[in-house]
């Protein structure tokens, strides 16, 4: 199974274990599951660093490296249609960052690791 995981279901992977669910960590340890980071994550992480709002325990770049030989985390592109099947998706959630994530989970059919309870209002499945 592929498991798109949210901005902070990354972070807690890599420095705070204990603050996944359960279940959230159980997926992630499957050796059977795909872990993917989206480009959306990684931007939103990137700019919670420069604005000191986000400390990692290294470099972005790093910490995304390690996680990949670790974990074999790959990165999820955002592509045109992911971007066009924004105009179909409801509002429920107003994160910009996050509406992505959940257009590249329904369009990929994967699911999503997160702790976010505005996802389930979605035809996605949420893993927490």
């Amino acid at each position: 199974m592929n498991l798109l995981l949210d901005a902070h279901a990354f972070i807690w992977l890599d420095g705070d274990r204990q603050k996944l669910s359960p279940a959230a960590a159980q997926a992630c340890s499957d050796s059977a599951n795909a872990l993917w980071l989206s480009a959306v994550s990684l931007w939103e992480i990137q700019i919670k660093m420069q604005l000191g709002k986000l400390t990692l325990r290294g470099s972005l770049e790093d910490v995304l490296r390690e996680q990949a030989k670790v974990n074999g985390l790959q990165i999820l592109s955002l592509h045109p249609a992911h971007v066009l099947a924004l105009s179909g998706l409801p509002f429920h959630h107003r994160d910009p960052f996050d509406r992505r994530l959940i257009v590249q989970a329904r369009h990929e059919g994967w699911d999503i690791v997160s702790k976010d309870p505005e996802f389930k209002a979605y035809p996605v499945r949420v893993i927490w």
